[in-house]
């Protein structure tokens, strides 16, 4: 999956981002409505904060740096950055703008979506944080929808996140055989 979901993942932002043109869809209205009638759903958006992703961005690199893990180092200094920038990049291609900013794909969910697929694969894949990314992700995604974003530019913010999140699997070596979270494959 890792080999072939960055195609197919960009395949989907991109015909998303065609389908949905420059305006809101039908779906984008129903979510900015369930917004402005449930307020306290824009709370959510905790989950796409700039301070919290870049603060376990932060932790992140701190835990491989400590196991000196220097290529999964890199790799885990790279993506969030990489993923950002191709979020801007596409935000000017798609052209799509909600309240006189660029809109589509989201950079703030695309950020999350990476920087929560980094948590899984240095703490091992363990079945809790494999929830709790997943949950905080689909958080995040509804707090954008109902709030800065339309729910598309989300929704293409999470085939972004998960395209780049994967060529960062494949760059730092990562195998589907991880001893005791070997990532480097030390112990034999």
């Amino acid at each position: 999956m890792v080999r072939w979901w960055p195609v197919a993942a960009l395949a989907a932002m991109t015909l998303l981002g065609l389908a949905v043109g420059r305006g809101s869809t039908a779906l984008d209205d129903r979510f900015q409505e369930l917004g402005q009638t449930h307020r306290l759903l824009g709370r959510l958006l905790v989950f796409t904060d700039g301070r919290v992703t870049l603060t376990l961005w932060a932790l992140l690199l701190a835990v491989v740096v400590i196991r000196q893990r220097w290529r999964l180092t890199a790799v885990v200094a790279a993506a969030p950055p990489v993923g950002v920038l191709l979020s801007r990049l596409a935000k000017r291609a798609f052209g799509r703008e909600k309240d006189g900013a660029m809109a589509y794909p989201s950079g703030h969910t695309t950020l999350a979506v990476i920087v929560f697929g980094l948590a899984v694969l240095i703490a091992g894949a363990a079945t809790w944080v494999v929830v709790a990314a997943m949950v905080a992700t689909l958080l995040g995604v509804l707090g954008q929808g109902v709030s800065y974003h339309y729910f598309t530019d989300a929704v293409g913010a999470v085939f972004l996140g998960t395209a780049v999140l994967c060529l960062a699997v494949w760059a730092a070596g990562l195998d589907r055989c991880q001893p005791r979270c070997d990532v480097d494959h030390r112990s034999g």
